[in-house]
């Protein structure tokens, strides 16, 4: 199997993103009011198996399973509208902005700080290993302020 972090282009990575996405399976653990299928955790169990049996390329974990459902949680209402169709269907990728050089994977070392300025936060620092940013059109990071 092709190493998807390397050998894949994007439109090739989203084919099967896109594919769950016109079934309405893309998001099998969100309600049904922000675009997942509502299902039981019985049939979201199934599903994982059965994608997991087919060998197929997983959604795009850090945009379905972490950054999406922050979202439809504690976003307002101007952050769902704009960003959960997005994420669904794939036109917004997010990668992972965790480990940082010489640091590595230990996180009580990041030095990356964000300091409010107004409603924004200006964010100063190094990321690296930030898995699949190669494609990504967002980034969220884990940063000190």
């Amino acid at each position: 199997m092709p190493n998807p972090e390397t050998d894949l282009s994007k439109e090739q990575m989203l084919l099967m993103h896109r594919i769950l996405h016109r079934k309405g399976w893309i998001a099998p653990l969100w309600p049904r009011e922000y675009g997942g299928p509502g299902w039981s955790i019985t049939r979201r169990f199934i599903f994982e198996q059965e994608i997991t049996r087919a060998d197929t390329m997983p959604p795009l974990a850090f945009s379905v399973t972490m950054v999406g459902p922050v979202i439809y949680t504690f976003g307002n209402e101007a952050q769902k509208n704009k960003f959960l169709p997005r994420i669904l269907s794939g036109e917004d990728w997010v990668c992972q902005g965790y480990s940082e050089p010489g640091s590595g994977s230990d996180l009580a070392t990041v030095r990356t700080k964000a300091v409010r300025d107004g409603d924004h936060y200006i964010v100063n620092g190094n990321k690296t290993w930030t898995t699949l940013a190669q494609h990504a059109d967002w980034i969220f990071c884990l940063v000190r302020n």
